[in-house]
Order: C-alpha cells, then structure tokens, then sequence
C-alpha cells in the first residue's frame, strides 16, 4: 500500500479576474494559504497558462514550476477539459460549446483545434515532468442518452466507432511520450459510466494512454456504485477529484433535474462534507489498492462561496488521506517459520 499525495487543488473553479485570483503567482499564493500542496491547472485559460508556450518551451514549464515552488506548491497536471470537449459534440450542442473554442470555427475545423490543442497538452506535460491530461472525451450520441424514440440499430456503435478514430493519434502521441489522458467520466461526454469507457476501450484496443480522473460527485448523480467502480477500473486510474455530491429525489424532481437551475435539482454539487459521499471507503480503498497520485480537490457548489470551499476544503483532504501502514497489526504475535513447520502445523509429516 501507499500514501496518496495532496491535498492538491483544481484551479478553474477559483480563477477570476480580480487579484489575487488573475495570474498564476496571486491564486498560487491564495490557495498556499490554505494549506494546498499542488495544484491542478486548466490548460485554456490564459490569465494562469499558457498552452502554446508550455508545448513549446521547457524554460517557460521551468518558470510555472518555479512560480509554484516559491509558494510552496507542486505542479500535480494540466486539464484540458474543454479541449476534450470540442474533439466531438453533436451539431446540436454548437453553439453552447462556441466559447470553448477560437471564434469563427465550425465543423471539421474545431476538431482540429482540439486535435492540436490535446497533443499540445502532451508536449506542454513532458516539459513539465507531469504524465497525465485530465480530460472530457466529448461525444456525438449524447443526444440519444434516453432511448425514446427507439434508436435505430448500430447508432452508438458509429458514435463509438467515430469518437475512437478522433482520439487515436491523440492517445498513440500520449504513449509514445509516456503522458496518459485522464477521462472524467461525464454528463455531456458519451464517455460517463462504466459501459461507456469500456465500450470507448475496445474501440481504441485497450491503448494505455487511455485512463480514468476518478470523480465520485457524478457517479452519486447517476446512482451508480462509485466504490464498486473504483473496484472494477482502479488500474486505469490516474488522479482523483474530491468532489462531493448530494441526490434528494422527491414528487417533482428526480435524475433527470426538471430543467430547473441547480439550487433546485434533486442532484447537485456540494462543497467537501456537505453531501453524501462515503469519503472515508473511497480513501480507504483507494489506499488499499496502492494509489499514490494526489487528493484533488474539484470545488462545485450551488450554496457556499468558493472562499469558504477552498479554505475548508484543504484540512477535509488532509484528514482523510490514509498515512499506509507498512507493518501488520498483529506482527507482535508472529513467529519464525519455515516450510517444515508449516506442514507440521498442517499435520503432513
């Protein structure tokens, strides 16, 4: 067993464009404070990265890291979420994933921004030292999530079969560069459960680049067993969001959320503690099973200020990461042994 790393954070959620919150040094240090150790940073916002330069240049990576350290922070990855994103969307979705990419792009050309853009984030990993992008898969079938109308046969498996062959290259660059792409399971990706990633893996032969950020605040809103998951992928698993979640069905909302804001679906995100996510067995296991990557901490609520899910979220990883044992507990009654005594105690001699 090992000790997993954190707790790290996600920066997204925080950058804005009031300081300290604008540039790399200020959210840095603002996030220092609270007690973070690494932090997790979205590759398409340029007031924090620089993308092009990071693919490009190993002093500019050796600056970003230097700018952390003088804080006391590590560089955990990159996440080019939105980048993944717009490698495949339905037509119908254009225009809400416009601002994900440069204006004026439509069709095969957006592809091939996110095509650039996600091998960019290999190159920008290598000159960092880090060796996973956290990703959404982006998706074509979404759309026909729920089976009415009855969909026509073979419908998913092109999708499938179209996502794979976008994300090919993109994964055989990883691999061959030692770097692997971290799908968080999603709403809105046609990769967000298990049958789809695995689906997802046997159009991609299983490539090794293709691995899991592990996020339980959107299995909870599936209602899908996030602990048996991790049982089932954990060997494709390469960082963790902390996030938490909480579902309160009831007579007027359910799964599916009534179209309402987030305040007022029977799921939504909370801020760590505040839903219903078993933390302690996701540690636990996770612990168990040898994870030593970090404790993210991913912060989406529709109640509290970021403010305060950052400050409180810093000590709640720390309490829960597992310091591994490196000695069994009952050690103090063990004794010599060898294969003779053994099969004397067994009664075969």
């Amino acid at each position: 067993m090992k000790t997993m790393k954190g707790p790290g954070v996600f920066l997204a959620q925080f950058v804005r464009d009031e300081a300290p919150y604008s540039t790399l040094e200020g959210i840095a240090g603002w996030v220092a404070n609270f007690g973070y150790k690494g932090v997790q940073v979205p590759s398409w916002d340029g007031r924090v990265f620089d993308l092009d330069k990071a693919a490009s240049s190993k002093d500019y990576c050796d600056e970003v890291r230097g700018t952390l350290a003088d804080k006391g922070l590590e560089i955990i990855e990159i996440a080019s979420y939105l980048q993944g994103q717009c490698l495949a969307f339905h037509p119908a979705y254009a225009p809400g994933f416009a601002a994900f990419h440069p204006a004026g792009l439509t069709g095969s050309a957006v592809t091939e921004w996110a095509t650039d853009q996600l091998k960019k984030s290999v190159d920008a990993s290598v000159n960092l030292g880090t060796t996973n992008v956290s990703v959404m898969s982006g998706g074509l079938a979404w759309p026909m999530i729920y089976p009415w109308p009855q969909r026509p046969a073979g419908l998913i498996e092109e999708a499938f079969t179209e996502l794979a062959a976008r994300w090919r290259s993109i994964l055989e660059y990883a691999n061959e560069r030692g770097v692997t792409f971290g799908y968080e399971l999603h709403p809105g990706s046609d990769l967000y459960d298990g049958a789809t990633f695995e689906m997802f893996l046997e159009k991609v032969d299983g490539n090794p680049a293709a691995c899991l950020t592990y996020d339980p605040s959107h299995f909870l809103l599936q209602q899908l067993d996030y602990v048996d998951f991790i049982a089932r992928y954990y060997d494709r698993i390469r960082a963790y969001h902390v996030k938490d979640a909480e579902f309160r069905p009831n007579g007027r909302v359910g799964v599916y959320g009534g179209y309402q804001d987030w305040a007022g679906r029977a799921g939504r995100f909370r801020s760590l503690g505040d839903g219903q996510v078993d933390f302690t067995r996701i540690f636990s296991l996770l612990t168990q099973l040898g994870y030593d990557g970090w404790a993210i901490l991913e912060w989406e609520c529709c109640i509290k200020s970021p403010e305060q899910g950052a400050r409180e979220g810093a000590p709640f990883i720390s309490e829960h990461i597992i310091e591994a044992t490196e000695i069994a507990f009952d050690d103090f009654a063990s004794g010599e042994s060898d294969r003779a005594l053994n099969r004397r105690i067994l009664g075969l001699d």
